[in-house]
């Protein structure tokens, strides 16, 4: 990698990470001595902060490898450069997303059991499978991009990528879509939603990444590959909407649901603001506006909607995820239930720092991989204008 920063700049950026992945492994230990009960994590509150973060990078490494399959699988030239970063990037977001899962088990040591003790009825068994087929297939993707010998093979490997990313993310919200002990949960509409979410999430992160990478090696992306690109993100982002939307209504067709959307959507307290004012406008509504109005397609609007993006997803799969949890299940319907047990209850749930730095730490292995890869292969798309500081910053304008 060509960077304008030498050495001590980059062994300065590793250090940060390393800093990052070694306070979520810190905070890990620290929840093994001494429980859970240091978190903010309860009897019904099981997944707490660090399954956000698992679940969206997890998510995101699906969709981050969308950038490669456009190129190899569809033939779309301007994507092509860009395979190979989307490969790294696919295999560093995995890595850190199952850190984080594993480490938030409780007992991560005994995932040796589910390794020799196959479980074919359980969805969880499934995505162990799944995820470590990910590494695998990606790997050898990656293989046919790198050895010249191996390039007439780039397509089918893509192909076969594509296709397990899509069973991988289908999975993935399968583990909720198959939940029917949590009333938020249990909907076959989960498989297709989670797809279309990895869409949207993958390619914020993959813009935001190549965008810095660019940065660093004096260059700019240039203006008509930012712009489709830009269009892209702004049609996976109205996607995602229009199918988290048919979720919520959906669930406001079946009365026994009515308690709950109306819980997260308006009575929740933390829930609704995270659900309309982080998901809808911030991660949704102002991403579009930035994306598709004609006088706010520069770099910088592009770079602004895809950290929106991120920033809605987090709010979503809390509000998913926790707000899922908080709420009651309704066991007696048009019965009120109760008991010393919190039957009935909607649960309180704060996430404390032992969480956040777990989480945190994921982001950390997906950020030294991804820095450590770059810098020591050719994974830096070869397509970038190589322009003056003050010439780019005119153009990303």
């Amino acid at each position: 990698m060509n960077s304008r920063f030498g050495s001590r700049h980059f062994y300065a950026v590793l250090a940060l990470g390393a800093l990052l992945v070694l306070a979520g492994l810190g905070s890990a230990h620290y929840m093994e001595e001494h429980g859970h009960v240091v978190t903010g994590m309860t009897n019904q509150v099981v997944w707490g902060l660090p399954h956000v973060f698992a679940i969206f990078m997890i998510v995101a490494a699906s969709g981050v490898l969308n950038v490669a399959s456009i190129g190899s699988v569809f033939g779309v030239a301007m994507y092509k450069p860009r395979a190979r970063l989307s490969g790294l990037l696919c295999l560093a977001l995995l890595a850190g997303g199952l850190m984080v899962l594993m480490l938030d088990l409780g007992r991560p040591d005994r995932v040796i059991v589910a390794a020799t003790h196959f479980n074919w009825t359980s969805v969880f068994a499934w995505n162990v499978l799944l995820y470590s087929g990910m590494f695998a297939i990606v790997a050898l993707y990656l293989w046919t991009m790198f050895e010249r010998a191996m390039n007439r093979h780039s397509s089918a490997a893509g192909l076969l990528a594509l296709v397990w990313r899509f069973v991988l993310t289908t999975g993935t919200g399968l583990i909720f879509g198959f939940l029917v002990a949590r009333q938020a949960y249990g909907s076959a509409l989960l498989a297709p939603l989670f797809i279309v979410l990895s869409f949207a999430w993958g390619l914020a992160v993959f813009l935001i990444v190549q965008s810095v990478l660019y940065a660093w090696n004096g260059q700019v992306l240039d203006g008509a590959v930012q712009r489709r690109m830009a269009r892209l993100l702004g049609l996976f982002v109205a996607a995602a909407f229009h199918l988290v939307l048919v979720s919520h209504l959906t669930n406001l067709y079946f009365a026994r649901q009515a308690a709950f959307e109306a819980f997260i959507a308006r009575d929740g307290g933390v829930f609704p603001l995270l659900l309309w004012g982080g998901y809808v406008v911030a991660g949704t509504l102002a991403p579009l506006v930035l994306l598709f109005h004609p006088r706010l397609g520069g770099l910088r609007s592009t770079l602004l909607a895809a950290g929106m993006v991120v920033l809605g997803a987090f709010a979503w799969l809390y509000v998913f995820i926790i707000g899922g949890q908080a709420f009651p299940l309704e066991i007696f319907p048009g019965f009120a239930v109760s008991s010393s047990f919190g039957d009935g209850a909607i649960a309180n749930y704060m996430p404390r720092w032992p969480e956040w730095l777990l989480g945190l730490g994921g982001v950390g292995v997906a950020f030294l991989l991804t820095a450590i890869g770059v810098r020591a292969l050719d994974f830096m798309p070869n397509d970038g204008l190589a322009l003056p500081k003050s010439a780019a910053t005119e153009g990303a304008a």
